[in-house]
């Protein structure tokens, strides 16, 4: 849990766990526990076993994300074992936000920041040439007119996917009731996160081409950033509250079938 919390507040990557793990305490705190909670002494004892067997085998390997996961597995082999199954499913909207603040191995987001890279420089590159801007793209490098892009591994919309799937998450756990919309809410998250970024890729290719190069760095690229994941932020919401409309017209259908 140390090097956890030192990892959120030094690594800029996983600093969104300083707003999920409290968050997540926070939301557990919040449900309480389940009236008709009972203990599940051999289950819970089980996933106890299974976390202390995770920790060990993470710590012989070395490998961060499966020493840290066993903390939340033993979180939940703890609850079961004092209030049983039912508490857990009370609390898996906080279990849920607990696990995504944990980082994901380097393994796994080196493998995905290349395509993220390609892919928004690809959209980016497009958008510019659809505004009459002569861009050429070589791999994540949009080379303009005496002046090129770099869209590096920061640039590559893994952060804003990470954050905007974990709103996915929460959003989906408090507004809507089942399922299949917080399913597809979580799932709408990629291709937003993805677009956004995209879109980021333009507006730096723009303004450097057609206003000043400086403008594609610094306070101006970072504040772009910013506001971009705004906009993201709010259509996500909307997405939820529009999903939780239909779900307030077809769920009551449903059951009175």
């Amino acid at each position: 849990m140390a090097t956890l919390v030192r990892d959120w507040w030094t690594d800029s990557n996983a600093g969104y766990g300083l707003l999920l793990a409290p968050l997540a305490v926070w939301l557990a705190w919040r449900a309480g526990l389940a009236p008709d909670r009972a203990p599940n002494v051999w289950l819970g004892t089980a996933l106890l076993a299974l976390a202390v067997l995770l920790r060990y085998l993470g710590g012989l390997a070395a490998e961060q994300f499966t020493l840290r996961f066993s903390m939340v597995v033993a979180a939940a082999g703890l609850a079961v074992f004092a209030w049983g199954t039912v508490q857990v499913r009370r609390w898996w909207l906080p279990l849920t936000l607990f696990a995504l603040s944990i980082p994901l191995p380097v393994v796994v987001t080196n493998t995905l920041a290349l395509p993220l890279q390609l892919k928004a420089s690809a959209i980016g590159a497009a958008l510019l040439e659809w505004r009459q801007v002569p861009v050429r793209l070589a791999g994540n490098i949009i080379q303009l007119p005496g002046r090129q892009l770099f869209v590096t591994e920061a640039c590559s919309g893994l952060r804003s996917l990470t954050a905007l799937l974990s709103l996915g998450v929460l959003l989906g756990g408090i507004s809507l009731r089942t399922w299949v919309g917080r399913a597809l809410l979580v799932a709408v998250a990629i291709p937003v996160a993805i677009v956004v970024n995209a879109i980021r890729v333009f507006l730096t290719g723009f303004l450097v081409y057609f206003a000043d190069p400086k403008l594609g760095e610094g306070f101006i690229h970072l504040t772009e950033g910013w506001l971009l994941f705004i906009a993201a932020f709010a259509l996500l919401g909307c997405l939820a509250w529009a999903a939780g409309l239909v779900e307030s017209r077809l769920v009551p259908r449903r059951s009175n079938a």
